[in-house]
């Protein structure tokens, strides 16, 4: 019986790191990029490595590398990455519906490795998804944005001190592309980001407060207002349609 529990938990860590396979293969040029970021931004590799590694958060860690070339304090980073992340508690809702039930600190484990693409992945297998399915599914696409974090900040290394220099840009861009995706499906999205913009250039040319609780406090005021602008005329549109 033993042996047998053993084997299916072997059979579905297997399956997870074949269900995972596409996200690492995905991960490998944005991590690629975050290490070149990382070390035109001024990070040693053990500090890239250890960002990947304890972090692991990739729209976070992007928005961190600004905020430490702009020379934002510490509670402002952990702040602005808090909320960016704060997605996850909703995720991991959904998801603890799903999973089969195990120990507490077996859970705690996996759950550090949810990300949007592995959160996607396990929703969409059909049936119960098991703890080896999910610790196989997290580890590949955990181990390949470490292992690629480290490959892009040696490989920037290598690069000449102008080409380093000027990946910066390259930081605007990768925001840019993360963000056309979702406002071509929710034109919400367009609202929230240019509220975003407009509070946060109100903040900056005011100079009122730091660049990093600029972030914070735009990203807060955006979020509340666009959503309870989408709330009134959703009731709006109820009380028309009732």
């Amino acid at each position: 019986m033993a042996t047998t529990t053993i084997e299916k938990g072997h059979t579905s860590f297997l399956q997870g790191i074949q269900g995972g396979a596409s996200i690492a293969i995905g991960y490998l040029p944005v991590a690629l990029t975050f290490g070149l970021l990382a070390k035109s931004t001024g990070l040693q590799l053990s500090e890239t490595l250890l960002m990947s590694l304890l972090v692991y958060a990739g729209a976070s860690q992007y928005i961190s590398l600004s905020l430490i070339a702009a020379g934002t304090g510490v509670i402002e980073i952990i702040f602005t990455t808090f909320i960016v992340n704060i997605r996850h508690f909703l995720m991991s809702a959904s998801l603890s519906e799903k999973v089969e039930e195990d120990a507490l600190w077996k859970k705690a484990v996996y759950s550090f490795g949810l990300t949007d693409e592995t959160f996607s992945v396990a929703s969409m297998k059909e049936g119960t998804v098991s703890t080896a399915y999910l610790c196989g599914l997290m580890f590949i696409s955990y181990a390949s944005w470490g292992i690629n974090s480290g490959i892009g900040f040696v490989l920037g290394a290598s690069l000449p001190t102008t080409v380093q220099e000027s990946m910066g840009i390259a930081l605007y861009a990768m925001f840019i592309g993360l963000l056309i995706p979702p406002l071509k499906k929710h034109r919400k999205v367009l609202y929230l980001a240019t509220l975003a913009a407009i509070v946060n250039s109100i903040c900056y040319a005011t100079q009122m407060i730091s660049t990093g609780w600029s972030i914070v406090i735009s990203t807060l005021i955006s979020a509340l207002v666009i959503e309870w602008i989408d709330t009134r005329l959703k009731n709006k549109e109820d009380l028309e349609n009732g």
